[in-house]
């Protein structure tokens, strides 16, 4: 039995002030947040994130990517793009990005559902919307693995 089945990523919901850190089950079929990170300097931020790497065993950084809605990369695409970079260089991990359009969006909608209010819970929309941004990225994975094993089937 392989024991290389599972994936261990971070997925992560940069923002100026915060940054909400998801991880995944060792399957790769579930994202849960993990915590916000309070953004002060570099160093202090890779230093936080060098622990959660080594606790974890990760292998990949999944960055949530905030495409404008005609789906170009504006400003603050660009400075998640380049704080991404830096960190995945310190942390010496590989990263992949996905479009984050509306997670935000939709993680402030499940805290309402819950009757949290927004406001007060900043901290917990940001790893909401880590989750499902990883969440995404492990579900496009799979798809793209059932596609092409069952592609090999047909032979």
């Amino acid at each position: 039995m392989d024991k290389k089945q599972y994936i261990s990523a971070l997925g992560l919901d940069i923002g100026r002030k915060r940054i909400g850190v998801a991880g995944c089950d060792r399957t790769g079929l579930i994202a849960t947040g993990i915590t916000t990170i309070e953004r002060s300097s570099f160093e202090r931020d890779v230093e936080q994130f060098q622990n959660i790497v080594n606790e974890r065993q990760v292998e990949i950084l999944v960055v949530g990517l905030p495409y404008s809605m005609d789906g170009s990369l504006g400003f603050q695409a660009h400075q998640v793009q380049k704080f991404a970079t830096k960190l995945s260089k310190a942390l010496k991990l590989p990263i992949e990005y996905v479009d984050e359009r509306l997670t935000s969006f939709q993680a402030e909608q499940m805290l309402i559902a819950e009757n949290l209010s927004p406001s007060r819970h900043k901290g917990l929309i940001d790893r909401k919307a880590a989750a499902l941004i990883l969440q995404q990225w492990l579900d496009s994975r799979r798809s793209a693995l059932v596609k092409m094993l069952s592609s090999m089937d047909s032979f």
